[in-house]
């Protein structure tokens, strides 16, 4: 069997090499080539317009499309493939993508030519909860405001939240979304002693935070509210004007998930009108962050360069996970 492993600049040829090892051992031919950008925003750029417009919106480059015909297994991270790459594979068993996210390939094409496509779902639960949490103290005990301030000469005590800052212990916290990430956020909140509650249409199981069945319960009675919800038409904006005007006045929001789960100019509104207290933000509907972004002229919001999921364990492990499931996949197929 042959198969093609499309490195990038976050998931690069070593690491590729390295992580497919085990399909390697198992006599699989392994070709690692690379989708090339010039820098990392060049990437994440075409990264976020396949999340928006799906996997026909970029074409793949004649270099990683020559000799498709001869593939058993094709492995991506961001690079797309769409129905013209789908329509060259003679031999395409499995597809396999090495994040949650499949939004940079044609999925129900490929299932209608007897593909199985696989992702890694998972991957990020422990860098993007700990980054989320990391955002919830950052935001509410102004570390990185106070930071700021130091460095530029002024010794400050006071910050848009007051002179005493809030606590993790005794603080409601609301999560919109009761996924991985979610319930890891919540494991890694409930030692400091805080009530979690959450709203998540599709979560059922036993669990021991507080489901509530309404966003609007939610938003109304949370200190701290976290998104982790995925991005789809139908949950895009889910947290706009409306939901603000419900906070209470010392809320903050967190988003390290999409940008488009939360109408940015909303937000930065209730920001600038007080109506809550702060916000944390990693993602944006422009990366980079334009400098005459309104997120630029507040003062009670921490904003991070879409930095929640970039650790070591999160892409170097994705090939190691998706070779063991497509090591499943194909044992299934044989025997």
């Amino acid at each position: 069997m042959k198969c093609l492993a499309i490195a990038d600049l976050f998931i690069d040829k070593q690491m590729m090499e390295e992580g497919l090892i085990s399909l390697k051992e198992l006599g699989i031919d392994i070709t690692v080539k690379e989708w090339k950008h010039k820098d990392l925003e060049a990437l994440q750029k075409d990264n976020i317009k396949l999340e928006y417009e799906g996997s026909e919106a970029i074409a793949l480059p004649s270099e990683l499309t020559d000799g498709l015909e001869d593939y058993d297994i094709i492995i991506t991270q961001f690079a797309p493939i769409g129905k013209a790459v789908i329509d060259q594979c003679n031999n395409l068993k499995v597809l396999g993508v090495l994040r949650a996210g499949i939004e940079n390939v044609n999925r129900e094409y490929a299932k209608s030519k007897g593909i199985t496509v696989l992702n890694t779902p998972g991957r990020s639960t422990t860098s993007v909860s700990e980054f989320a949490v990391g955002m919830i103290l950052s935001e509410i005990r102004n570390i990185a405001r106070a930071n700021y301030k130091l460095r530029n000469g002024v010794w400050e005590k006071h910050y848009p939240n007051g002179v005493l800052a809030p606590e993790l212990k005794g603080s409601t916290v609301g999560l919109i979304g009761y996924g991985a990430i979610g319930r890891r956020v919540a494991a890694l909140l409930r030692p400091f002693g805080s009530e979690i509650l959450f709203f998540d249409d599709y979560y059922q199981g036993d669990t021991p935070d507080t489901k509530v069945e309404t966003l609007e319960e939610l938003v109304k009675e949370a200190d701290i509210i976290s998104m982790h919800y995925r991005l789809t038409e139908q949950t895009k904006n889910m947290i706009n004007k409306e939901h603000f005007s419900m906070m209470k006045n010392n809320a903050v929001l967190i988003n390290t998930a999409r940008s488009g789960l939360v109408n940015e100019q909303d937000l930065a509104e209730a920001l600038s009108e007080k109506k809550i207290a702060g916000a944390a933000v990693d993602v944006y509907n422009v990366e980079p962050l334009p400098s005459d972004h309104p997120y630029n002229g507040l003062d009670n919001i921490t904003i991070t360069p879409h930095i929640a999921g970039s650790t070591i364990g999160n892409f170097a492990n994705s090939p190691i996970i998706l070779s063991e499931r497509i090591i499943e996949a194909l044992e299934l197929t044989v025997h």
